[in-house]
């Protein structure tokens, strides 16, 4: 059975916040990857990436964009958000789970071990779209 996941994509001044998963995690673990988890029964995508926002990076999501995103792993159902505006500051508020946070340009993308293999492109397409005009 397919999990399905919400990922928070914290986009700010031409920078995208990632997590550096734990290297003894079961699912990815020692990679960068979004914020975000598993929606839980009767919670929608939305509601999952705004709950996952604050108990994993302790800020509270202003508005949400659904974003198109598709993994190749078959146990995984993503629900991508772009999310360009929050209040509060990100932290590691879920130390079990990320021993950091980072801020990353486009450029820092490469050669940067991703929880996917697609995720070099659709992070610099993310930040990209993140910009106004």
């Amino acid at each position: 059975m397919a999990h399905e996941i919400a990922l928070a994509a914290l986009v700010r001044d031409g920078q995208i916040l990632l997590a550096h998963r734990h290297p003894q995690r079961d699912w990815y673990p020692d990679c960068w990857d979004l914020i975000g988890g598993h929606i839980e029964p009767g919670e929608s995508p939305e509601e999952a990436v705004r709950r996952e926002c604050r108990e994993e990076i302790g800020v509270e999501v202003s508005e949400e964009r659904r974003v198109d995103f598709d993994v190749t792993d078959p146990d995984l159902v993503p629900h991508a958000f772009l999310i360009t505006t929050w209040i509060g500051q990100p932290v590691n508020a879920a130390p079990e789970e990320h021993d950091a946070l980072a801020w990353f340009r486009v450029e820092d993308l490469a050669g940067l071990p991703l929880a996917h293999p697609s995720y070099a492109t659709w992070l610099q397409v993310l930040i990209s779209a993140a910009e106004p005009g």
